[in-house]
């Protein structure tokens, strides 16, 4: 299905989910809250609950309402608020029940149901997103996350409800959920955890743990963490690193609606991270020694951009998606400094514009966590708000971030409410701005021509015209001018597919460069052929090989000596067990332009290879040496060198072509 997914969306430009089109169900209803009451066994991998919902209508006329809840439950009955049986009609496609009424529901008028189902979660059914594991119950511990619909959702990541949930589990579990909790013993031989939540967000995950977490107190901060097996050994790690982040993103957006954060361990399968108020989930390989500062960076800031604020629909879900990832580049702009935000921002323009096709403000169009949804939400989203930040200067930017949370607290948001935000702080109109990035897509390639005159005795002048090739575009572009002396950079005003510009230097000048900072998504060869080759890296995710070889032929063709281009077209036909062809590629690649330098040892790790399976033991011990001599251990380079110097490399399991 998630192969479907993408080569539909590749081949006409977007794959389109019925349910999450416009970004709300068929049948317009508000949720106001919850009233959960489950009972869940870790022996059995069971759940039996009795669900209170209410929701006003939105509609004049309705007389039914639709939810998603997870095929593995059965419903047992529906009923309205005086217990009469109401009838349903369940969707297997889409996950939808369908709850009909007997009368007009009045609109704006609340409305109460209860559902009462039951089922096993055991984390290998299908989940209601394709191959991503959001609910598994297990004899030593169980997470039941928001996506898996285990209680009936309506308006999914928008519709923001309150809830309070009584959970019951068996004595010596712990259940860990949003809001202020409480605990008692239960009628028979469990305990009741209830988790009251009153404001308005998406508090409708669980976990339930045994024995005891680590706490770590670092900054003010203290952070609960329920690790298991190897990954408790790094808990402390990740509760220090956790308080960092929050004392460094409360510095940027403002304070944090919960300071002392939850950190739960998921399982193999499920997403490396997801957060929910006060709680962030994390994978198995998420959980290491170093610290993934990427997974909980975008996982921690999702605290102010998701349970502060979220978007009306998934039109806007840029904002929220698009922060998260920006966050990834504030902390490492924050450790690590200015060179290592542009290189990370240059990765995520990159596959932003695998999607050139659709503009942001048309999300809801996108498959739920497909591979589109997360290049044009996540990464472009995030490109965007660097070029907003590069445009408003860093004070009025997180003024505006500021004042946004500030604004829609505890509310749902829109891309107009964003930019009256941005606006405020800046005091000037963006609307152009967010036109450009926002409502329209593609990205512009700039052409510069110039020409320097000596100006009297004491300088120059540079005077020249910038052209690219979208007539709607305006955006401030910088000039960067090497002369004799200091570097002068200059902004201009870009408009249109002609822009003159005059600049004047004291020193003779040598170059112009436009955009050398890169902070402005454009066009170039070389932006084509790292598009090309992303794209390439995708459809080999997915076992699309000859696709993925179209990908990197086209890099090929824009630039023949792309070291990159050609070891990925090598890993292909290894994969494909055509080690003549793989061998060809990996020397191209070793004699080609040598970027990114991590291909020269993973070349030669991978001619070894070659020559092992072809029983050239010499020849392959002398590319593993020259692997090591390298000293480059990128991934692992050096281990796997080490281990195929000591013992030949052998495809256990496969059968050779």
């Amino acid at each position: 299905m998630r192969r479907i997914a993408l080569l539909a969306f590749m081949a006409l430009g977007a794959s389109v989910c019925p349910a999450q089109q416009n970004g709300s169900q068929a049948t317009h209803i508000d949720v106001d809250g919850y009233t959960i009451d489950a009972q869940i066994n870790p022996s059995t991998q069971t759940i039996n609950a009795h669900v209170v919902v209410r929701f006003a209508s939105l509609d004049d006329r309705a007389n039914s309402a639709t939810f998603e809840l997870n095929n593995a439950l059965n419903i047992s009955q529906i009923t309205d608020a005086k217990g009469n049986a109401l009838n349903s009609a369940r969707t297997q496609a889409d996950n939808t029940v369908r709850v009909t009424f007997p009368g007009i529901l009045p609109k704006g008028q609340m409305t109460e149901i209860t559902f009462i189902y039951d089922g096993r979660l055991s984390g290998d059914e299908e989940s209601p997103i394709y191959g991503i594991k959001f609910a598994s119950i297990q004899s030593d511990y169980g997470f039941l996350l928001y996506p898996s619909r285990w209680f009936p959702i309506s308006g999914y990541t928008t519709d923001r409800f309150t809830s309070k949930m009584n959970i019951t589990v068996p004595q010596g579990y712990e259940v860990i959920g949003s809001g202020s909790g409480t605990s008692r013993p239960d009628s028979g031989s469990g305990v009741v955890f209830t988790y009251d939540f009153t404001k308005p967000s998406f508090p409708g995950d669980i976990a339930i743990v045994k024995g005891e977490p680590v706490k770590n107190s670092t900054d003010g901060s203290t952070t609960t963490l329920w690790f298991r097996g190897p990954q408790t050994a790094f808990a402390d790690a990740y509760g220090e690193t956790t308080a960092h982040m929050v004392a460094h993103f409360t510095s940027l957006y403002g304070l944090a609606p919960y300071a002392n954060l939850t950190l739960v361990e998921t399982a193999d399968g499920a997403p490396n991270g997801y957060g929910g108020p006060g709680l962030v989930f994390l994978a198995p390989r998420a959980i290491a020694k170093d610290v993934n500062v990427k997974v909980l960076a975008n996982q921690i800031s999702r605290q102010w951009w998701e349970t502060d604020v979220s978007p009306v629909n998934r039109n806007h879900i840029w904002i929220e998606n698009g922060m998260a990832l920006y966050s990834e580049a504030l902390w490492t702009e924050h450790e690590k400094g200015a060179a290592a935000l542009e290189a990370t921002m240059h990765d995520n323009e990159v596959t932003s514009l695998t999607v050139d096709d659709v503009p942001i403000i048309q999300s809801s169009r996108l498959e739920d966590y497909s591979p589109e949804y997360w290049a044009l939400t996540a990464y472009k989203g995030a490109v965007v708000l660097g070029m907003l930040r590069s445009t408003m200067g860093d004070d009025k930017f997180f003024a505006g971030l500021k004042k946004f949370l500030s604004d829609k607290a505890w509310q749902s948001a829109t891309t107009a409410d964003f930019r009256a935000a941005c606006e405020s702080a800046m005091g000037e109109d963006l609307r152009y701005f967010f036109i450009q990035w926002v409502e329209n897509n593609g990205a512009p390639e700039f052409k510069l021509e110039y020409t320097i005159f000596r100006v009297g005795t004491k300088g120059y002048r540079v005077q020249g015209k910038i052209t690219q090739d979208l007539d709607t575009f305006r955006m401030p572009v910088d000039l960067k001018i090497e002369t004799d002396g200091n570097p002068e950079v200059k902004r201009v005003e870009v408009m249109g597919t002609s822009s003159e510009f005059s600049v004047d230097t004291f020193g003779k000048p040598r170059s112009v460069t436009i955009d050398s900072g890169n902070k402005v998504l454009h066009m170039n060869p070389q932006m084509r052929v790292d598009v090309a080759i992303r794209k390439g890296e995708q459809y080999v995710q997915i076992g699309e090989f000859p696709e993925a070889l179209k990908e990197f032929q086209r890099a090929l063709d824009t630039q023949r000596t792309s070291s990159m281009a050609h070891y990925r077209v090598g890993e292909v036909f290894f994969l494909q067990h055509n080690y003549q062809s793989a061998a060809n590629e990996f020397r191209e690649a070793l004699n080609g332009d040598n970027n990114p330098k991590w291909v020269e040892v993973w070349a030669h790790i991978y001619l070894g290879k070659v020559f092992d399976i072809t029983g050239q033991r010499d020849r392959a011990v002398n590319e593993y040496t020259q692997a090591q001599r390298t000293r480059d251990n990128t991934q692992g380079a050096q281990d796997e060198v080490s281990k195929y110097l000591k013992q030949p490399y052998s495809e256990k399991g496969k059968d050779a072509v």
